[in-house]
């Protein structure tokens, strides 16, 4: 017993002093570090996009699922909503799976207009494990179809449209000169072309009683006056743009610093229109009519030929000369600088001018077929719609044929070709259909653009379609029904439509242009009356130099 005693105590021993001198310490046990989660899935009113949707609900129900079931508590600080504009916008949330899907319903969107739904990595899941990637949802809301103003008569919503818009021009005019500011926002800036649609604008508002004669005429001798002794010429044609106040060249650019052969072409186009509107047997109309005269008479249509060719150039500079260098060919909105060429009774142009300068002995022709119409001339699929308004603010295409083409059916067909497209809608655009299209030049988001078939970035301009009236009737019609009943709480304001718009990537404009403006009252009036085109078709020296060029119609 002795032994055992001494060998069990030999034994703790050993135990005892091998712990003690050569042990390793019991090693700490390992946490698992925290996992992060993913995103697994997402579904806007039950139906998965990727993460852009359109055409969507003020309270769309948006589920977003992830690989585990997050922390309630931090939802609120990763989950945000904002509009394009930065506005945040309050939603509510609920749970699902096992709170692995979160379910969020916006409070109330406004229409068309875009949000992104951002859940940043902050969103922490129940095991406190962050989210490993970002998430960005964009939602595009649709239109809300309801009226935003009372029904109207279509009659009472063309008197409307005409005397909204004319506020642009007759409110709006430069105080000093009376001419049209380029835009809203450009101070003393007043603009050539837009002026002469704004001259027949102030024309179609007297007519109509918007504007009583004795205002319009001295608005009309107010222009007139400071046309002929303030604002800056070269050989009688006038630069792009002025000063209001001071009439001296406002550089269109570096090089474009003086004359504007096409701009000068608008405006004598309403000049001539307004002489033959005041044609009363009194003094101060009689003189109106030779202050018209004036300036009618003294632009050097045929120098702009450069030394005799057979083309008329745009611009000249009187410093840099010709540099600019570009021939106004056609088919574009320039056939009013060659009609008012051939009818200038002091400095006239041959019909080999016209010819060869301006139609290429016919290479204006097209006749091609787009979208089942026949286009007679022109660029593909028509180009922006201006090109059958400007000229065509005086020039009555109605039954109105050259060797050419008959401006009817061309104008009529460009028109049809553009509202097809717009139907057709190839690239998807949100919003284009049989009551909204219209595609020319216009602003756009951060710019400016001539929009058309083959230059469509989603842009519609009120302007394409009202203007195109005696066009397409029926389709112009639905278009202005449209942007007045349905888009009026964006686009109707203090000077009628805005400039343009665009429900793809939502934006409105907060601009006017007067060159936009203008061929909406005027041909407006054309539809319904006829009367610009009956005034400016009336000079005799139209009739005349139409004749020359080989023009034929019911009224020359």
């Amino acid at each position: 017993m002795k032994n055992l005693k001494f060998f069990v105590g030999m034994g703790m021993f050993l135990i005892l002093f091998a712990c003690g001198k050569g042990s390793k310490p019991t090693p700490t046990p390992v946490i698992p570090p925290v996992t992060s989660f993913s995103f697994n899935a997402l579904k806007v009113n039950g139906k998965n996009n990727g993460f852009k949707y359109v055409n969507v609900n003020a309270k769309p129900a948006i589920a977003i699922t992830f690989s585990t079931p997050l922390n309630q508590s931090s939802v609120a600080g990763s989950i945000i909503i904002t509009s394009k504009a930065g506005a945040t916008v309050t939603f509510s949330t609920t749970y699902q799976n096992s709170d692995s899907t979160v379910l969020i319903t916006p409070t109330g969107l406004s229409p068309i207009t875009q949000y992104t739904l951002n859940v940043t990595t902050a969103l922490k899941s129940a095991k406190n494990g962050n989210l490993q990637s970002a998430l960005a949802v964009q939602l595009t809301t649709a239109i809300d179809s309801t009226k935003k103003f009372s029904t109207i008569t279509d009659d009472q919503l063309l008197d409307l449209v005409e005397k909204q818009t004319l506020k642009y021009f007759y409110e709006f005019g430069h105080p000093a000169s009376g001419l049209a500011r380029e835009r809203n926002s450009s101070g003393d800036v007043v603009t050539t072309g837009g002026s002469g649609f704004g001259i027949m604008a102030i024309v179609a508002g007297i007519n109509r009683g918007f504007i009583s004669h004795a205002d319009g005429l001295t608005r009309m001798q107010k222009i007139v006056g400071f046309l002929n002794t303030k604002a800056q010429k070269f050989h009688g044609a006038f630069p792009h743009w002025m000063n209001g106040n001071t009439g001296a060249v406002v550089p269109f650019s570096a090089q474009d610093n003086g004359a504007d052969l096409v701009e000068t072409a608008y405006l004598m186009q309403g000049l001539i229109t307004a002489r033959q509107y005041f044609n009363g047997a009194g003094i101060a109309e009689a003189q109106l009519r030779t202050d018209i005269n004036t300036l009618w008479n003294g632009v050097e249509w045929d120098w702009f030929r450069q030394n005799s060719q057979n083309v008329l150039y745009w611009h000249w500079s009187p410093d840099q000369g010709w540099a600019i260098n570009m021939k106004i060919t056609g088919w574009n909105e320039a056939l009013i600088v060659y009609v008012l060429g051939a009818s200038s009774t002091t400095h006239t142009i041959p019909k080999t001018v016209y010819d060869q300068g301006w139609a290429n002995n016919g290479g204006i022709k097209n006749g091609n077929n787009y979208y089942g119409v026949t286009l007679p001339l022109g660029p593909a699929q028509g180009g922006p719609m201006f090109f059958a308004h400007y000229s065509f603010l005086g020039i009555n295409p109605k039954g109105l044929n050259d060797a050419y083409a008959n401006y009817e059916t061309q104008n009529k067909a460009h028109a049809t070709i553009n509202y097809n497209y717009c139907v057709a809608n190839p690239q998807g655009n949100s919003g284009y259909s049989a009551n909204c299209w219209g595609l020319t030049a216009s602003d756009i988001e951060g710019g400016y653009t001539a929009s058309s078939p083959t230059n469509d970035v989603g842009v519609i301009a009120p302007t394409a379609a009202i203007a195109s009236l005696p066009y397409t009737p029926t389709q112009s019609m639905a278009a202005l029904r449209f942007f007045y009943y349905t888009l009026g709480d964006k686009l109707w304001g203090q000077y009628g439509f805005y400039d343009a718009f665009n429900l793809t990537n939502p934006w409105f404009a907060d601009s006017y242009l007067a060159i936009d403006q203008g061929p909406i009252i005027v041909m407006i009036e054309n539809y319904r009356s006829g009367l610009l085109w009956n005034l400016f078709m009336s000079a005799p020296e139209v009739k005349t130099g139409m004749k020359n060029l080989g023009f034929s119609s019911p009224n020359l």
